[in-house]
Parts: structure tokens; sequence; C-alpha cells
């Protein structure tokens, strides 16, 4: 990362490996600092199966820590999970850099990922509830010229205000964000077709599915955290039914709650979905994990009774074996490669048979003069038998229960 003044984040990461976590976890923790623009220059684990309350690892180990960065030219130290303002002061004191949490690092991408003025507000709601507790001085994380993880988003002259003038400025993000939602569940109500949201792991391969499926081109990439704001497309299913899908923020492991409440607005879009294809990576080593923490989040914002569909990507990159998932019904689990476009013909199948219905079976008859009605009732609907009469067309056929009112004239009861 480059802060305004050209000074990289040179990161050593600290974690701790316990019953709970492996080096994998770890790894994780590597992937977001090189997405964050941080240059790595070195790492330090401790096996403990608490966290120390006072500097997170032991006070052995941090003045280990602390020898290393100064040797290593660190100015930063990332550790593995979120720190309380106690364990930053102290951890910031003992070494004399920067201390970086897994929560900030997170926020950080967040930050440089948001595009849209939505996006922006919940980055910035979610870094200022999070930085409120941590504002208890001017120690070196809020002192320091120059921008930088932890500065991103807000701006160090938001962060250094008084607490008076932050509470303002969430209250605000927050009212902000109730309109945003308020508007969001006004255009939620009136779609005309079911919504199909993505759902995954960062960098599972949503968007890739996203473009394969629909011909959209959400920007994609081999980077965590690449999709950030809700993308939705239209898709005409096998059985002729017109559906959204929508693409959404991936989730990850120690996903802050923070994060989570801020972006309830865009969640929404999950919330509301009348399907999901939870989207994961068959070549993870981690691979149930993954799939569990996702399953946490659906939960958290209350999306995890709806129909499901997992989907299991990038199977071209594994080397023929096949992956199962447990607690899954084989017929709901289909592996796919949304890059290569192996299996999305099975898989559109799948949702056809997945989706509730929200047909109507219907006989209409629609004058002559009328054309352009049956044009639009081809489109939108099935059209099963056509019978032409000396003033009109009787049809039989099935339409969405949201656009038949719109024909509610020509129906024959």
């Amino acid at each position: 990362m480059i802060s305004n003044n050209d000074i990289t984040t040179r990161g050593l990461l600290l974690g701790m490996i316990n019953h709970l976590s492996d080096d994998k976890t770890f790894e994780e923790l590597k992937l977001l600092s090189q997405t964050a623009g941080v240059e790595i220059v070195g790492e330090a684990v401790q096996k403990r199966n608490k966290i120390d309350p006072a500097y997170y690892v032991g006070r052995g180990k941090a003045e280990e820590v602390a020898a290393a960065a100064k040797t290593l030219g660190a100015n930063a130290i990332i550790c593995d999970d979120e720190l309380s303002p106690m364990q930053i002061r102290n951890l910031e004191k003992l070494t004399e850099v920067q201390i970086i949490d897994r929560t900030t690092l997170i926020l950080d991408i967040f930050a440089q990922r948001a595009r849209t003025s939505e996006g922006k507000i919940q980055v910035e709601l979610a870094q200022l509830q999070y930085m409120m507790p941590r504002l208890t001085g001017k120690g070196i994380q809020l002192s320091q010229e120059g921008g930088g993880i932890g500065t991103r988003g807000p701006g160090e002259t938001k962060l250094e205000t008084d607490r008076r003038h932050i509470r303002r400025r969430i209250h605000r993000l927050k009212q902000e964000l109730k309109q945003i939602q308020k508007s969001r569940r006004v255009i939620i109500k009136s779609r005309r077709y079911p919504v199909i949201s993505l759902v995954g792991y960062t960098n599972s391969g949503k968007s890739t599915l996203m473009n394969a499926l629909t011909g959209a081109h959400v920007v994609t990439g081999d980077r965590l955290f690449e999709t950030l704001d809700t993308t939705t497309r239209g898709l005409l299913l096998p059985d002729g039914r017109k559906v959204l899908l929508s693409d959404t923020v991936g989730f990850i492991r120690k996903l802050p709650h923070h994060l989570v409440e801020a972006f309830k607005a865009t969640l929404e879009e999950v919330k509301e979905a009348d399907m999901l294809i939870h989207v994961a990576d068959g070549t993870s080593p981690v691979l149930d994990e993954e799939i569990a923490t996702v399953n946490s989040v659906l939960t958290e914002i209350g999306a995890d009774m709806k129909p499901i569909i997992i989907a299991i990507n990038k199977i071209d990159k594994n080397s023929g074996q096949s992956v199962f998932i447990r607690g899954y019904d084989r017929d709901k689990t289909i592996e796919i490669s949304a890059l290569q476009g192996f299996n999305l013909d099975r898989l559109l199948k799948v949702i056809c048979n997945v989706l509730p219905s929200t047909r109507q079976l219907v006989q209409l008859f629609i004058p002559y003069n009328d054309g352009q009605i049956l044009d639009e009732i081809h489109q939108n609907g099935l059209v099963y038998e056509v019978e032409y009469k000396d003033n009109g067309v009787k049809i039989r056929g099935s339409i969405d229960k949201a656009i038949l009112k719109k024909y509610e004239e020509y129906v024959l009861k």
C-alpha cells in the first residue's frame, strides 16, 4: 500500500495457531495483506490456546516480534485477529510501529474497492464505528502523518476530531443508509421477476459465474473482495422463466461484525432473494470451513432458510477429483467451471427444479388489434396452445403471477 507520502507499508505478519485455526488461516492473512498492497517482510506465529488480553501473544513473544520488526525494517505489525484498544496501545508502545489488526485490514480493502456512493457510505460507517472506541488519545496510530492502512476512507482529519463530531457523522450515515434500504425495498417489491442471489466466500468465482450466465461485464480477478457493489442482470432459464441474477460481496472468516451491520443495505438483496446459489471454490483446501463461514453469515442476516444450490466452482483446476459437501443433497450440489463453461447447462436445469414456481396456468383471449400484447405474453411467459378465431387469438399458457395483473382484462374466467 502506498500512502499519500509514498510510504510503503512494510508489514510483519503476526498470528496464533490453536485448535480453532491452522497454517491455512494464516495464509489468508498473507492474501489479505497482499490485496491491501502491503510489502510483507516477515512472519511470526505463536502456538497458544488463548489470546493474551494485554499483548495478543505473550509478552515474551511480543518482545521477540518487536526486535524482528526493527531488524527487518517493518513499519507495521499486522495481526490475524481483531484487537482491543488496550492490546493495540500496548503493542505500539512495545514495538514502536503501527499495529494493524485483521478488522482494520479488511476495512481498508473495502475502502479501496468501494465504487458507488452506497458502498462508500457503508465502508465509512463501519470504519468509524470500529475506530470510535480506539480514539482514546494520540498514539502512534492516530498521530502519524500520511495515509496507509487504517487511514483510508474517513481520513485522518475525521478520525482525529472529537467523539461528538464522529457520533454525529455516524448518525448521519445511518440515516442515509436507512433511506437507501427503504428505496431498495421498494425496488425489490416492485420487481416483476424472481431474484437469485450469488453468495460465497471471497474469490470463489461468483462474478465469473455472473458473467458466464448473463454476459455481464463484472470486473473479475484473482483477488480477495474483487466485487463489493451489487450487480444485477436478467437471465432467461431453459423453462422460459425470466429471473434476475444478483452478484454480491464475498464473505470471509472473522468477517468484522461492524462490516456485516454496515452492509445490511447491500445484503438486503440476499435476504429478499427467492433463491441462493452458493458458489464454492472446489480447489480450496479448507472448503468445508469456507462453506461454514458463508452459512454463518447467511444465518446472521436471516437468509439461511432460503432454497439453495451449491455450485462447486473451479473444477477444471481440480485434477478430475470429485468434491463431496457434507450436509447437502446431491441433486442440489453441482460441480462447475464458470471460467470454462463446464456444466453450466446442468446448473441452469437444477435452478429450474429448485426455484419456487411463481407461474399460473391461464387462458387468454387477445383481440387482433392488441397484437403487441400477444408479443409480450410470448416474451414474458410460456405459451402452450394458440387458437386463431375470427376476432382474435385464444391462447393457453403460464405467466408469472407478478405480471399477470397487467393482462387481467384478457383472462378467460
